[in-house]
């Protein structure tokens, strides 16, 4: 069993690494092999072994066998900005093939499970022609969304869950992440979600002042993944 998914969200600053890093710790409680792969990350800092950007960082302590940094995040630019302004103003080119290249050597370590963390939402550019969903496309494997729960969290999911579906992806299953605390008629909110979406819900993760992995897992149910 190799299980492979790209993690999208519906927004930035939504929590997809959070995910994306509970959903590795849970495979690995269950004694699978782990490894994931950031193929781009905007906002870094700089240290003694090269930019090094903390989403990267929180999937590489998740991985089981290790991985290098340079293979988690092949593509770490500096500026905390959209991917495509950065590459841009770091001359350096951002490119799918570029990025899927990063990925498949990330897949040749044939772990049980292997998540690709997009940045941002689906249609994030990278560069003129080319966005984060043609490299999924690329890739072709299913997809986990990861939806933000807050004001407008409905709208941004059905058409997040609509664009994977139009680019001819699988969306396998999303998870409920609640970003904001004092979010009004969350629980309305999500029901519509469950209503309207048709992938099966993997989870839905209460605010948390700190939200580790493992205490994120047990939120989460990953056997449709595994």
């Amino acid at each position: 069993m190799h299980q492979r998914y790209f993690v999208t969200g519906t927004d930035t600053e939504i929590g997809k690494t959070t995910i994306a890093a509970a959903l590795l710790y849970a495979a690995r409680q269950r004694g699978l092999s782990t490894a994931a792969v950031k193929p781009v990350a905007a906002g870094a800092e700089s240290t003694p072994q090269g930019l090094r950007n903390d989403d990267a960082l929180a999937l590489q302590a998740q991985c089981q066998p290790a991985l290098a940094y340079d293979d988690i995040n092949p593509l770490c630019l500096e500026a905390a900005i959209a991917p495509h302004i950065a590459a841009q103003e770091e001359g350096v080119e951002l490119t799918v093939e570029r990025l899927a290249a990063g990925c498949q050597r990330v897949f040749q370590h044939q772990a049980q499970l292997t998540l690709v963390e997009g940045a941002g939402g689906w249609r994030v550019p990278l560069n003129a022609e080319q966005t984060l969903a043609d490299l999924a496309c690329n890739l072709n494997v299913p997809v986990i969304m990861v939806v933000g729960m807050k004001l407008g969290c409905i709208n941004h999911a059905l058409l997040t869950a609509e664009a994977i579906a139009a680019d001819g992806l699988k969306l396998v299953g999303w998870v409920a992440n609640q970003v904001d605390p004092q979010m009004n008629r969350a629980a309305e909110n999500l029901a519509t979600l469950k209503e309207r979406l048709k992938a099966p819900c993997l989870g839905v993760v209460p605010w948390l002042a700190q939200p580790l992995p493992e205490v994120i897992a047990s939120h989460l149910d990953i056997a449709p993944l595994v």
